[in-house]
């Protein structure tokens, strides 16, 4: 059936609304970054860079390493970016934007997240590469979707039991990372856990300048929390909504983040751009077996 034009929203030049990327523009392998600046400090790293686009937060390069085919595309922070970002690209490759309709024939794109996050849990230490198997979500992007065949819906409700989650706030979801690429980033220098979507910086991941939070336990109850042999681990802003929108489309996505700051210990990294560095040499070298 055809997308109308007010839900498919096209630029002038057939390119997708925000992302402002065509069809073939988008390789199947996908890293995403916040920062838009990080862009260019990954695709130093390619051979050749076929283009450059940007609309606002959103920058893309398309180019090859070592013979591999790479986007790169920054997200901007927080999973109503994500809702975006996914959806555009998902647009590129799974509809003929000309016809406003479904291809017959699907594209399954693999999505790496290279981000930064703080740990909350003292057995994974500042400056280590954290591996995302899950992600719990707190930002109720997943509900506004038929998400139920994606989500963990055990592991949410004891998570639910534990912390006593104050009823007002959007009812948390856990989403699986992909066990594909989990298995080609999971090595001796990454830690493994789940990671906490926040869905705001300050008051959302427990921190206070000038206001009281509704539950001043929270991340000690976040850091007590294991399901399986997991624990929450770190917080960040956009990993769950990518897990649950890429399940939900077919594609696969892992999580991988530089852990900066430790929360518990009240240490913030010292050299947080080498480590972000050593993480991207990281997972560059492991995309090559993608």
């Amino acid at each position: 059936m055809k997308i109308q034009a007010s839900e498919l929203i096209l630029n002038p030049n057939g390119s997708v609304y925000h992302l402002q990327l065509l069809p073939g523009q988008v390789a199947d392998t996908v890293i995403t970054v916040g920062d838009s600046d990080r862009v260019q400090e990954i695709t130093k790293h390619f051979d050749s860079i076929e283009f450059t686009v940007q609309n606002r937060e959103f920058k893309t390069q398309t180019g090859s390493y070592k013979g591999k085919r790479i986007t790169v595309i920054s997200t901007g922070i927080g999973t109503d970016n994500i809702d975006i970002v996914l959806n555009e690209l998902d647009a590129v490759v799974n509809i003929d934007l000309k016809k406003r309709d479904v291809k017959k024939d699907l594209t399954s794109l693999d999505i790496i997240r290279v981000g930064t996050s703080g740990s909350i849990n003292q057995e994974v230490p500042l400056d280590s590469f954290l591996l995302s198997e899950m992600a719990i979500g707190f930002d109720s992007l997943m509900h506004f979707y038929d998400s139920k065949g994606v989500e963990e819906r055990e592991a949410t409700q004891k998570f639910i039991e534990h912390t006593g989650w104050f009823s007002k706030k959007s009812e948390p979801y856990i989403i699986k990372g992909s066990p594909k690429l989990i298995d080609i980033f999971k090595s001796e220098q990454t830690k493994s856990g789940i990671t906490a979507t926040n869905i705001g910086f300050y008051g959302p991941q427990g921190r206070v300048l000038r206001l009281p939070l509704q539950d001043p336990t929270i991340n000690n109850k976040l850091a007590s929390f294991q399901y399986k042999g997991l624990n929450i681990t770190n917080m960040e802003m956009e990993t769950a909504g990518i897990y649950g929108l890429s399940k939900l489309l077919g594609h696969r996505a892992v999580s991988l983040n530089a852990l900066i700051a430790n929360r518990v210990t009240g240490e913030f990294s010292q050299n947080p751009k080498k480590l972000v560095a050593s993480l991207i040499e990281y997972s560059l070298e492991r995309i090559t077996n993608v």
